[in-house]
């Protein structure tokens, strides 16, 4: 299960670089901005709580979407260009085990506890 998961975060991760070239912009934005969603995790900084809420807001693949359908319904490329990221974002992280986190840890995610084997 464990794989097949994380077969089809690859292939939303491979759909978010396909609406990215959609967008227009130079490729090398997406190397400069693919980790930038990774900014939520400084919430972990005040607090467990602050940190999981941010952490989950910046990789919530439903804001990610929400963004980029506001976006294109305003006519608004930037923020198109937001949603993408986030959803690209996310999707990769899921691939290596990151999920949403709960209030007790960063480690402790949706997908299980980072670092623990859970074949």
């Amino acid at each position: 299960m464990k794989n097949l998961l994380r077969l089809e975060e690859l292939a939303m991760f491979v759909l978010g670089i396909f609406m990215f070239g959609l967008l227009g912009y130079q490729w090398w934005l997406l190397l400069v901005l693919l980790l930038t969603p990774d900014i939520g995790m400084l919430g972990y900084l005040v607090n467990n709580k602050l940190g999981a809420g941010l952490y989950n807001l910046f990789h919530h693949k439903g804001v990610a979407i929400l963004l980029y359908f506001f976006g294109m319904y305003f006519s608004m490329p930037i923020v198109q260009l937001a949603g993408v990221i986030l959803f690209s974002h996310s999707a990769m992280d899921r691939m290596f085990g990151y999920g949403l986190k709960y209030e007790k840890g960063f480690k402790f995610t949706h997908l299980g506890e980072i670092g623990k084997n859970n074949g």
